[in-house]
């Protein structure tokens, strides 16, 4: 769900005007962020469950950046620079939501693989809805997100009368968004 995750956070922008739109595309990655840092010492992975080039076909050991506690600590942490760098609470709300956000729309896509308790310990059972199983439909859905979301910017950006520059970086990301979805077009099984 990486073009979901990054097109609420482009979404986000007309809530957040005074946030960068760079921060807001990342706040909804950071799980992720910590899961690359944590890959790389070892402590995370994915394997996969046939082709890992295969649009949804894998499964993470995402036992802490990805537990729903994980993925809550992580948010307050969110809050904490939203408050710290941008001076409000609702700034701090806006980016503990969005790094929140990430953690519902993977529980919907996700085979089982995401703990309640960092570690998963307890051994509760995993969570994950699955429907990976259906990447034509879930591909379908990033792409409407994608494009919900870089509307709304541009909507936004053009009421509040916006110089050329404001444009640049979502149409950057616009470009990203179809690179993305044509690799994942590409990896459909």
């Amino acid at each position: 769900m990486f073009l979901g995750h990054f097109a609420v956070g482009v979404a986000t922008k007309p809530v957040a005007p005074k946030m960068p739109v760079w921060i807001l595309f990342l706040a909804p990655q950071f799980l992720d962020v910590i899961f690359i840092i944590l890959s790389i010492f070892g402590i995370e992975g994915l394997r996969s469950d046939g082709n890992m080039d295969v649009y949804g076909q894998f499964r993470g050991n995402i036992q802490y950046s990805h537990s729903l506690v994980g993925a809550l600590i992580i948010s307050a942490g969110a809050f904490w620079l939203g408050k710290r760098f941008w001076k409000t609470n609702f700034n701090g709300w806006v980016l503990a939501g969005l790094c929140f956000s990430h953690w519902p729309m993977d529980l919907l896509v996700h085979h089982q693989d995401m703990p309640i308790l960092p570690g998963n310990l307890g051994g509760f059972p995993l969570l994950g809805f699955g429907a990976w199983n259906y990447p034509v439909a879930i591909l379908s859905l990033e792409i409407v997100l994608a494009i919900i979301g870089v509307v709304l910017y541009f909507q936004w950006a053009e009421k509040e009368k916006l110089s050329a520059r404001w444009y640049i970086g979502p149409a950057i990301i616009a470009v990203l968004f179809v690179l993305q979805a044509s690799m994942d077009i590409s990896n459909l099984p």
